[in-house]
């Protein structure tokens, strides 16, 4: 069985646990959190509570989701905070995953100059330099109010003391646990202390995370990128043919970027700029959609989500095509490809009755992992953070040290594997994302913002690989256009296309016959799946001074909190 294959099997077996709950809209007055996992959410309003803001909540509910929520909660992988203070300023960190220093262009290809089947996905090679530790650490030292040891004390607790082992850790427990998985670490990843998988209900105790994160508290940045636990993850990386060194570690740095900024009917709309591809995506889909009159289409008919599906089209070939690690691509035409001039040149091109046809020998990727997650939170005094963070495939490279208790991202994978190389399964081999020495690879995580007169109205981002864009795209533009309300724009239909391959993917039971039919007489494939992606978002009704939080109903354990 191919990684593919059973990466899709683990995640397929785990949403279709998840579908029967509906997660309801949670009010409150003082502050909010939403993430993956309710009790770290709960964690992070603790913060608020004992006068942390919206950044210190953020950091503690991400600590605790590296505890809770493994599949992408972490501190073995990347990711993008979007911030906006109470004044209305914003900028983002960039604590992406960066490449090794030995790693280069041609590191997974064989002596032919073919790519190795897995060998950048499931593989040490495949493993980045974490960002997360860095990111966080970053975030608090400019923006953060509470002691760092007070915002990592309850992930350390819930490691140590325990918490409470839910449905969905005891159904990847089992897939684990399986003759069909071969990584021995993830066999014994869930068990206790007598070698058993826990019931759900019982306590998880991971003493060997809670020793780490007991470093990261007490010596912050280091904790994670010099001594011990520098030690122990470049002695694993030698014994299981890892190339991260000691220098990678101490040379990595979280960035502080300016945001994407773009507009949507008075509404400012802020997201992650390259390396994430997603903030540059949206805003261009964002000015495409101000361009149609929505007004003439009834919300999800054929002719709406084919004007949509064509939308993405465009902003999938334009990602494909030019972005990257900025830091080693200067020229990346980021203004042309968000301004309100190019959007009407592509709008133009769009046949309102037909499909535009996806060039197969030109742009495309294959799909980015599953294993991301998200958190949103606002404090009383109206700041705000939108967090994505990432393993890549779920659970990550399922590889890890014992002696640290956490999984490694597989992020390596993000790269273009092979230059030159544009196969019409999605495969590309463009300049701008091939492996180099400490670049950053390209991401799809699209954590947002939207501004109403210099105000947070809406925090909001997703898990879903490739689909994070789309599903972002498809909310913002729900509660903006039609004034949806945020539960309602999670949970409406999602469709999602990435130029290449050349369908349109949409959510299964949500779409009708009859609009399905319509589209394909118009020249479009689709094929259906389960659900896509998991929304955690918060709108703020700043008259009535009332913060409304919803998580996706693909989530089971995930939850808004607010007090």
């Amino acid at each position: 069985m191919t990684a593919y294959k059973k990466i899709f099997l683990l995640v397929a077996f785990l949403f279709s646990t998840t579908w029967a709950q509906i997660n309801a809209q949670t009010y409150a007055k003082n502050g909010m959190v939403v993430s993956s996992d309710k009790t770290s959410s709960e964690v992070g309003v603790s913060i608020l509570k004992k006068g942390g803001n919206a950044v210190d909540a953020a950091i503690a509910t991400a600590f605790s989701l590296a505890v809770t929520h493994p599949a992408a909660g972490n501190i073995g992988g990347g990711g993008f905070i979007v911030f906006m203070n109470a004044k209305g300023k914003v900028t983002t960190i960039d604590f992406r995953e960066k490449a090794p220093l030995a790693a280069g262009p041609n590191m997974y290809l064989d002596e032919n100059g073919n790519l190795i089947a897995d060998i950048n996905h499931m593989t040490a090679k495949a493993i980045g330099v974490p960002g997360t530790v860095a990111g966080l650490y970053l975030a608090h030292q400019k923006y953060g109010q509470l002691p760092w040891a007070e915002l990592v004390q309850p992930a350390i607790d819930q490691a140590q003391n325990g918490f409470v082992f839910n449905w969905s850790l005891n159904g990847a427990a089992e897939y684990f646990s399986s003759e069909e998985n071969e990584s021995e670490f993830m066999k014994n990843y869930f068990k206790n202390q007598t070698g058993e998988i826990p019931e759900p209900g019982d306590l998880w105790h991971q003493p060997e995370l809670a020793c780490t994160l007991i470093l990261i508290r007490d010596k912050g940045h280091d904790g994670f990128y010099k001594g011990e636990t520098a030690n122990k993850i470049t002695a694993w990386m030698k014994q299981n043919g890892g190339i991260i060194t000691k220098k990678d570690l101490k040379k990595y740095a979280a960035v502080e970027r300016n945001p994407i900024q773009g507009s949507y009917k008075g509404y400012d709309v802020y997201s992650m700029p390259p390396p994430s591809s997603g903030g540059v995506a949206l805003i261009e889909m964002m000015n495409l959609m101000e361009l149609a009159d929505f007004k003439t289409m009834e919300f999800n008919s054929a002719s709406h989500l084919h004007l949509v599906a064509e939308a993405m089209r465009r902003a999938f070939a334009d990602r494909a095509e030019h972005l990257g690690d900025p830091d080693f691509n200067p020229d990346i035409p980021v203004d042309k490809l968000t301004s309100k001039d190019f959007a009407k040149k592509r709008f133009a091109e769009i046949d309102i009755n037909r499909a535009s046809v996806s060039d197969s020998t030109r742009f495309g990727q294959l799909y980015d992992g599953e294993s991301t997650t998200h958190l949103s939170t606002i404090d009383k005094d109206g700041n705000a953070v939108s967090l994505t963070y990432t393993l890549e495939y779920s659970y990550g490279s399922q590889m890890g040290s014992s002696e640290l208790g956490f999984i490694f991202n597989n992020e390596m994978g993000d790269f273009n594997p092979q230059p030159g190389v544009t196969k019409s399964n999605g495969q590309i081999g463009t300049n701008a994302n091939l492996v180099a020495p400490e670049k950053r690879m390209l991401s799809s995580m699209t954590p947002t913002i939207v501004g109403k007169n210099g105000k947070p109205y809406l925090v909001i981002g997703s898990p879903g690989g490739r689909t994070i864009i789309n599903t972002v795209f498809q909310t913002v533009f729900n509660v903006l256009e039609f004034d949806m309300r945020i539960d309602k724009a999670i949970e409406a239909l999602k469709i999602h296309h990435q130029w290449l391959p050349d369908q349109i993917i949409y959510e299964k039971n949500l779409l009708s016959p009859d609009t399905r039919k319509i589209l394909e007489g118009m020249g479009h494939t689709l094929r259906e799946r389960t659900n896509m992606g998991a929304l955690m978002g918060i709108t703020y009704d700043s008259e009535k001074k009332v913060f409304t939080g919803a998580s996706d109903s693909s989530q089971p354990d995930s939850g808004a909190v607010g007090f």
